[in-house]
């Protein structure tokens, strides 16, 4: 089931999200709703508090080419434990933060360690934009979002873009 996407400003995107003590239908039921939403979106990661759930949940598929199978992921209590000294720079957007793009430097390659939906311990490395994303979407679960990384009057032009927005979709 798709679920509605929370569009900033929404003091729930700021908040820290809590750990998930264990593994239950609930938790998988929303992390396929999650991935329809993101896959709907269309989208390449979605955070739980995208949603409106202060759990320690994500989802993401970087896989882009139509050829390529895809990759969906779903990270509980996602935490990243080691990152590179080299750093890239991509461009990101946010579902929750629709049609608007800054570039974000962060660690090329990170290890993070999650559970998976069998609450087995998982421990990957990512590289390039699944990097990023993984690290975009962890941001989200401690309620920090990619226009935290701008300068404030950048941070200040994308907030008030999305006040309008929001003001002009309730009208509707």
């Amino acid at each position: 089931m798709k679920r509605p996407i929370l569009i900033h400003p929404d003091p729930r995107l700021k908040k820290v999200c809590a750990p998930v003590s264990d593994v239950s239908d609930e938790l998988r039921a929303l992390a396929d709703d999650m991935l329809e939403t993101m896959y709907h979106a269309p989208g390449i990661g979605l955070a739980a508090p995208q949603v409106g759930v202060m759990d320690r949940l994500l989802v993401m598929d970087c896989v882009k080419e139509e050829n390529e199978t895809p990759r969906p992921m779903v990270l509980i209590n996602p935490e990243v434990v080691a990152s590179s000294d080299e750093k890239n720079v991509y461009e990101e957007g946010c579902l929750s933060i629709p049609e608007q793009f800054a570039e974000v430097t962060r660690p090329k390659l990170v290890d993070v360690r999650w559970m998976d939906l069998d609450g087995n311990e998982q421990q990957e490395t990512f590289d390039g934009l699944w990097a990023t994303c993984v690290q975009h979407e962890i941001d989200h679960l401690n309620g920090k979002l990619f226009i935290d990384y701008l300068g404030p009057m950048k941070r200040q032009m994308i907030t008030r873009r999305m006040q309008k927005l929001k003001r002009e979709k309730a009208r509707v």
